[in-house]
């Protein structure tokens, strides 16, 4: 690999602040610490900052030459609101708080670029270093747009990255095009009428009227959607009842959708609003349907995905680099961003989890597992890449 020296040499503060990031998680829109310490840092590199996008969001400003391009490069902050299973010395201090995505990670291996390019400022133009809060659910990335994100840094493109669990380390992933589904939440309420379980005749069960509908929403994924369309349909929540002898008044049910074209979600959620409410008439009870668009999908633009794809080559070799031929039904806010700017979104490998300390949980080193850990050997493989994308976009003619 051909890794700047001058990052490796630095690996070590890297790892400190990445371990104390993971040691003190904070959830969305709540990154306090964390942005405090992205500040200090950028500060003493001598980085103007804006502070306050999204409330906790932070950009740094790295201005050199008189070139007026710029391009984006961003880190995600925020932990998840779940228990740890490690114990190493770096685990987190709070309960129910855990860096299970790495995103202490992509925060250091940002912060490792920024440190280089302010000291080396091997190019002329603009780079802004995003770090954004609220990936894991609140949106972030289209709250930080809203707060002028692009008024204020006007990039003419954004690039993402993010750690992948099973991928040697050393190795990246990435795909042309739509790489990542879109997620979204739905929640239907059946209103029944209760009665005794001996007298059902009485009754309007909601949870027979909930199978019904939940039987037939398969039929949209098998029967409307064009199979060769992906798309994923998940009941994960079914809530009914509290005792073996009483029929409830109501259920309810809740779950995901994940597709990655825009007329193929409208046609899923139209269907399934339709079959729950006919499907609920017919057995006399009402439905109430309620259908959330979290996340877009992530879809990577072609001339900036090949950039990538050069500069994540001349660091780890060709053979190193999956160019990938099919997406994956995860999600991501940093959609958001592409929808407004050009950009591409790639994965770096975290490796299987041997690199785990002594002291790790018995679960295995996968995102969202509370035995997980961000593996320190990316972070000068990662900030390397940062500084290449960088310096390879602006030197464009």
């Amino acid at each position: 690999m051909l890794l700047l020296d001058p990052i490796v040499q630095n690996l070590a503060e890297l790892q400190r602040i990445r371990r104390d990031i993971h040691a003190h998680p904070e959830l969305c829109y709540e990154e306090e610490r964390t942005s405090r310490i992205v500040v200090e840092k950028l500060t003493e590199w001598d980085i103007p900052v804006i502070t306050g996008m999204a409330g906790t969001g932070v950009v740094g400003i790295i201005r050199n030459g008189q070139s007026s391009r710029a391009v984006g490069l961003r880190a995600d902050m925020d932990a998840l609101p779940m228990q740890e299973a490690n114990s190493f010395a770096h685990a987190s201090v709070h309960q129910g708080k855990m860096h299970a995505c790495g995103h202490d990670g992509h925060t250091a291996m940002l912060l490792g670029a920024a440190q280089y390019l302010a000291r080396h400022r091997n190019f002329n133009g603009t780079v802004y270093l995003i770090f954004q809060p609220a990936e894991e659910g609140g949106g972030g990335a289209k709250r930080m747009m809203d707060d002028g994100l692009f008024q204020q840094c006007p990039m003419e493109a954004i690039f993402g990255m993010h750690n992948l669990p099973g991928a040697p380390v050393g190795t990246f992933g990435v795909k042309h095009g739509p790489m990542m589904a879109s997620s979204n939440q739905f929640q239907l309420r059946i209103q029944g009428k209760g009665a005794h379980a001996a007298q059902s005749h009485k009754a309007i069960d909601p949870i027979a009227v909930a199978v019904q509908i939940a039987h037939a929403w398969q039929t949209i994924i098998t029967r409307n959607k064009d199979p060769l369309r992906p798309a994923v349909m998940s009941i994960t929540q079914i809530n009914a009842g509290s005792a073996f002898n009483v029929i409830p008044d109501e259920a309810n049910l809740r779950g995901t959708v994940r597709t990655f074209h825009p007329d193929v979600l409208d046609l899923i959620e139209d269907r399934m609003r339709a079959i729950a409410e006919h499907t609920a008439a017919a057995f006399c009870a009402k439905a109430e349907f309620n259908f959330v668009r979290k996340y877009p999908s992530l879809i990577n633009h072609m001339q900036e995905t090949e950039l990538a794809i050069e500069v994540m080559r001349s660091i780890v070799g060709e053979e190193r680099v999956d160019v990938r031929d099919e997406p994956t039904m995860g999600s991501e806010d940093f959609a958001f961003m592409l929808q407004e700017k050009p950009g591409c979104y790639v994965y770096i490998g975290n490796g299987s989890g041997k690199s785990r300390e002594c002291g790790h949980g018995v679960g295995p080193c996968e995102l969202h597992n509370p035995s997980y850990d961000f593996n320190d050997a990316l972070l000068p493989i990662g900030a390397t890449y940062w500084v290449r994308l960088a310096e390879r976009f602006l030197a464009q003619a």
